[in-house]
């Protein structure tokens, strides 16, 4: 009866280490997967992470070029109705005063000063305030070469003696819308640097 009681405890303590070894494999196990799960969700986070900032960064890029587009197309409406106003202007001072006033080439320096400022309200709406200031500030200074290129105009074919004093008020406003223009330039450079920023 010892050898069975013997065997009995033999069997017994051959199935309690069987089942410490199967739980502490079970338990081993749980702690591996737990560790996997967590590493995975952490590899997922990363990847919502990364593919959160190239969404982000993909935007602010989609907004730079939006804001350049918009920036070059003002910029270049803004020179064609220059261009147009210079070259009436240089027209007045090479011809003689006096005759009719050419309502043409005014209307033509009006529309593309029309398309230009239209232009503008795209650079306000892309923005940033300070850029939108800026276009506000050089359309009001383009407008006022326009007119006092129209005025020199109407006193040129008026033969009004006070040419001079007229050539003089358009060269001070040409030299503002210059100035205007290049405040223009480095404030829309500095937004679109700073548009590229991270």
């Amino acid at each position: 009866m010892e050898a069975v009681l013997i065997s009995a405890v033999s069997v017994l303590g051959t199935i309690a280490g069987a089942l410490v070894t199967a739980v502490t494999a079970a338990r081993s196990e749980r702690r591996k997967d737990s560790a996997a799960q967590r590493q995975l969700e952490a590899q997922e986070e990363t990847a919502r992470r990364a593919q959160e900032y190239e969404r982000a960064v993909e935007h602010r890029r989609w907004r730079r070029d939006r804001c350049q587009a918009a920036y070059l197309a003002f910029l270049q409406g803004l020179g064609n109705a220059d261009r147009a106003n210079q070259e009436f202007f240089r027209s007045l001072q090479e011809t003689p005063s006096g005759g009719a006033l050419d309502d043409t080439r005014l209307r033509e320096i009006r529309e593309r000063f029309k398309e230009a400022e239209s232009l503008g309200h795209a650079v306000v709406l892309e923005g940033p305030e300070s850029i939108a200031d800026a276009a506000h500030e050089l359309v009001g200074r383009l407008g006022s070469l326009v007119q006092d290129v129209r005025a020199y105009a109407q006193a040129h074919a008026a033969s009004d003696g006070d040419l001079s004093g007229r050539g003089a008020a358009v060269h001070t406003a040409g030299m503002a819308y210059v100035s205007e223009h290049r405040e223009f330039l480095g404030a829309a450079r500095a937004a679109l640097d700073d548009s590229e920023a991270p």
